[in-house]
């Protein structure tokens, strides 16, 4: 699927509950983001038809009450929004992107280690092509 999936904070949290439990009511939804009450079960209930108009959830009736699901899996979530991220701050590019990241987070030794890594691997892949 190559639409673009940008999803807003709200609509994350609840993404991610989703991706989790495989499916909930609002209801679950709005006890796990809102254990002490929080935000009103409306706004959720509101937010899920939203999203489910985005085409990111579905729901299915069961007796009175709708059971959402996510109908997108976290990678096409992160891949839209990591290039609308890209195209939008960066122009596309991703050596800006990735030089951002790493000169304005504290990135220990360990986490450079990987990266060189993932470097690596990506290299060799192309390679192979």
């Amino acid at each position: 699927m190559s639409r673009s999936h940008h999803l807003g904070e709200l609509q994350l949290a609840i993404i991610r509950i989703l991706w989790e439990r495989g499916e909930a009511t609002v209801a679950q939804v709005h006890q796990a983001l809102h254990p002490d009450g929080g935000r009103a079960l409306t706004t959720i209930a509101t937010m899920l038809k939203k999203m489910e108009k985005k085409g990111v959830v579905k729901h299915r009736v069961d007796g009175r009450q709708f059971v959402y699901a996510a109908t997108v899996s976290e990678s096409q979530v992160k891949r839209t929004m990591v290039s609308d991220l890209t195209k939008r701050l960066f122009q596309g590019d991703v050596t800006a992107l990735v030089h951002h990241l790493i000169s304005e987070k504290n990135v220990d030794a360990s986490e450079l280690a990987q990266l060189k890594r993932l470097i690596a691997q990506q290299e060799k892949r192309k390679k192979e092509r």
